[in-house]
């Protein structure tokens, strides 16, 4: 039975993701910025040591063994080109230490986990389609976030595969969550949507499905590669 550390697990993607793993007997223990869920391990991103505390107790919770990282927590505020100097560096730097920092000091925990047990184990990082065409004007920092994710999964997949440690990428363009209702309703909703040719955005369950399938299925081979879920409104 594999044993998943899955963070951001109480709502939108990582609550289907949770289901879907849990279905197919795995272990997860979750992760909430807030302590919401007496089941998932409450560590709030915008502290540095958060991250540190969560793989700690998520470690402690397991008995001294994580299978799988998937790495799903993050935020999307917008931070207006005319906010104040200071606003603006705010929601910038915010946003990369929740959707980046943590990610990277999480798979730093995990990579070393493995190498000093001598395990096999898997990275699933939750990136977007933003990392690789951008985002609104006022989401620079989201788009940075996940472009940095996508160059984290690249370097890890390529030093340590070697090792049996493997790192796939997920970069969904819209889903339906909580987070992306409201940018959509802000910009004017389904209108938004005529460039995706699939004539939808994702739903929580489809973008699980791809989760489930890097955790647990995915034959080693395809460790560094990126699945893209977007409706073909951005193909590489």
């Amino acid at each position: 039975m594999a044993i998943i550390l899955l963070t951001g697990s109480t709502r939108g993607i990582g609550k289907a993701t949770t289901e879907a793993l849990q279905a197919r007997g795995a272990e997860v223990i979750g992760h909430s910025s807030k302590p919401s869920d007496a089941n998932a391990i409450a560590a709030d991103f915008s502290d540095p040591p958060a991250p540190q505390v969560l793989w700690e107790e998520a470690l402690d919770r397991a008995q001294g063994q994580i299978d799988v990282l998937v790495n799903n927590a993050g935020i999307y505020a917008a931070a207006p080109l005319e906010a104040s100097d200071i606003g603006w560096l705010d929601a910038w730097e915010e946003t990369l230490r929740i959707n980046l920092t943590a990610a990277a000091q999480l798979s730093r925990f995990a990579v070393r986990h493995w190498l000093g047990t001598g395990r096999q184990g898997r990275i699933v990082h939750i990136a977007s389609r933003a990392g690789f065409r951008g985002d609104s004007p006022e989401h620079w920092h989201y788009a940075a976030s996940k472009g940095g994710m996508l160059a984290l999964h690249k370097t890890i997949a390529r030093a340590y595969a070697g090792k049996s440690i493997l790192s796939f990428a997920i970069a969904p363009g819209f889903t339906r969550t909580g987070m992306a209702e409201d940018y959509l309703a802000s910009r004017g909703g389904d209108d938004l949507l005529a460039d995706i040719p699939l004539g939808r955005v994702a739903t929580p369950e489809e973008i699980a499905a791809i989760a489930v399938f890097c955790a647990l299925d995915a034959p080693p081979s395809l460790t560094g590669a990126t699945l893209d879920a977007n409706g073909a409104s951005y193909v590489r």
